[in-house]
């Protein structure tokens, strides 16, 4: 018995630390650089269909699979919008909010302005919204590295990181769309909505209705409508039958929660991570030598327009409209949050392959960038570091305020 709970322990410790995405990414690396042509005949084998949307292993990750990934950090952002949420009080969600959009507009803007600089813009110019993205989970482990659990710091960032999944989300929907764009279809998301709030309506409890029945249209949808169906379970996501308030993101109570929202993501939240296991496997699979101008300019938008947006987007903030950082939270606490926030990966990869990049090559040099900004958190770790942060050493949230992934749960969000 001891012997099975042990195995149970370390899949659990494989799931919580986003240890399969990291796997399938590393497998994806040694096998395109092994063997590039018959990785690439793997994961773009046509199983069924022709034509324009044939079924291959890449689809059914990327465009099906992926589609519970972000329901989930759909989830997340509404509930945070919900009484009681970071984002419901919006003189409280001012501050990072505002470093939101400069972890936004300072990536994008720095790899821009790189792109006009080396002349790449019109072969690159597509993945402006990719250096954008904050991997949740990643940054997550990291933060608890430099500030210790309960810092004040880490609510900030993953309010920060929920933030910018809410612009990635309507980012990807609005710019990223896939071949033709058909508006007519959306009519049918509207029904889906409507659907799922008759069903609520109805008193209808389980999830399975929601998925199978709102879900499938909604996701059918977005893909004939020429939006990422990736985002097609989005939607659907508030009309779940929910409770009212929301107790903080990644809240430990939240697991004693069983309305249909909630048991939504129980269920799913292991299934996503071997799930994003497959995604690494499908997307990562880059030869080393793609390096290139678009690995440059992703790491550059990460690596320094992350840190520089968030920190001077935040001391602006400071400074012209009066906003307040927690307390406990010092301006070199922010900097180590900015650096943080430029583990893209998981995101980033998923934007590089929505883009429309001219050829193969280019596409490679982009992921080479999205899967280098794990170096964000050595850079984070040393930066911190060198800025005197310990771990233990600030000022803890507290308890009746946002709780933070395994602070409460001993679970990683993802």
């Amino acid at each position: 018995m001891s012997g099975e709970n042990n195995r149970r322990g370390a899949l659990q410790f494989l799931l919580d630390n986003s240890a399969f995405l990291i796997g399938g990414a590393v497998v994806a690396l040694a096998w395109a650089n092994i063997n590039k042509e018959t990785y690439h005949e793997v994961m773009h084998a046509v199983i069924a269909g022709e034509g324009k949307h044939p079924v291959t292993p890449h689809f059914i990750i990327n465009d099906i699979l992926m589609a519970f990934f972000f329901a989930i950090a759909g989830k997340e952002v509404w509930e945070a919008l919900l009484p009681g949420g970071p984002l419901s009080n919006m003189r409280k969600a001012a501050t990072p909010l505002i470093a939101t959009l400069g972890g936004m507009v300072g990536p994008a803007g720095l790899y821009l302005l790189g792109c006009h600089w080396t002349g790449n813009m019109e072969s690159l110019g597509a993945g402006w919204a990719v250096p954008m993205a904050t991997d949740i989970a990643f940054s997550y482990l990291v933060a608890r590295l430099i500030f210790g659990p309960g810092h004040v710091a880490i609510p900030f960032l993953l309010l920060l990181a929920i933030a910018d999944d809410a612009g990635g989300l309507l980012i990807i929907a609005i710019f990223y769309t896939k071949g033709h764009v058909a508006p007519i279809w959306l009519l049918a998301t509207v029904g889906a909505i409507l659907l799922g709030f008759l069903m609520r309506r109805m008193k209808l409890q389980s999830f399975w209705w929601y998925l199978l029945l709102p879900g499938v249209l909604s996701w059918y949808s977005f893909f004939k409508a020429g939006i990422h169906p990736a985002l097609g379970l989005v939607p659907i996501i508030p009309t779940l039958p929910h409770a009212h308030t929301d107790l903080g993101l990644f809240a430990r109570a939240e697991l004693g929660r069983h309305d249909t929202l909630n048991e939504f993501e129980h269920w799913w939240k292991n299934p996503v991570e071997i799930f994003l296991g497959l995604f690494g496997l499908a997307n990562a699979g880059v030869v080393l030598s793609s390096v290139g101008d678009g690995t440059w300019l992703i790491l550059a938008g990460l690596l320094l327009g992350k840190p520089l947006g968030i920190t001077l987007f935040t001391w602006v903030g400071l400074k012209a409209f009066k906003l307040e950082l927690p307390v406990g939270m010092g301006l070199r606490d922010l900097v180590a949050v900015g650096m943080i926030a430029g583990i893209g990966f998981t995101v980033a990869l998923f934007v590089a392959t929505a883009a429309e990049f001219p050829d193969a090559e280019t596409l490679d040099a982009v992921k080479m960038g999205a899967l280098g900004s794990f170096g964000a958190a050595f850079i984070a770790i040393f930066g911190a570091r060198a800025m005197g942060i310990r771990a233990g050493s600030g000022k803890e949230e507290p308890s009746a305020s946002t709780e933070t992934g395994k602070t409460e749960t001993g679970e990683d969000p993802s």
